[in-house]
C-alpha cells in the first residue's frame, strides 16, 4: 500500500453536540459519518496551513517593511494575530 492510501484505525471521543452535527451532516450529504469526519479534519488542517502561511507572510512584510507608518500598521496587525 501506497502512503497515501494507508489507513490508521483510530478511536476519538466527541461531544454529544457535535456527534449529532456529523450524522446530520452525513445524512444529508449521503455519506458516512467517518468519511465526514475525514473531510472535517482535512478540511481544518489545510485551513491551518493557510493561516501558518499568511502568518510568515504577514513577518516577511513586517520585517522588510521601511515606512514607519507602515511598520506600525504591520506591527497592529501581527498584534491582532498573535492576541486576538
Amino acid at each position: 500500500m501506497s502512503v497515501a492510501t494507508r489507513t490508521v484505525r483510530q478511536s476519538l471521543s466527541l461531544p454529544a453536540g457535535v456527534a449529532t452535527k456529523v450524522r446530520r451532516m452525513a445524512k444529508t450529504r449521503k455519506l458516512s459519518a467517518n468519511r465526514v469526519i475525514v473531510e472535517l479534519i482535512e478540511n481544518g488542517i489545510e485551513a491551518e496551513a493557510r493561516k501558518q502561511a499568511e502568518f510568515e507572510d504577514l513577518v516577511r512584510r513586517f520585517k522588510s517593511a521601511t515606512d514607519p507608518k507602515e511598520v506600525k500598521r504591520l506591527g497592529n496587525e501581527l498584534g491582532r494575530t498573535i492576541f486576538p
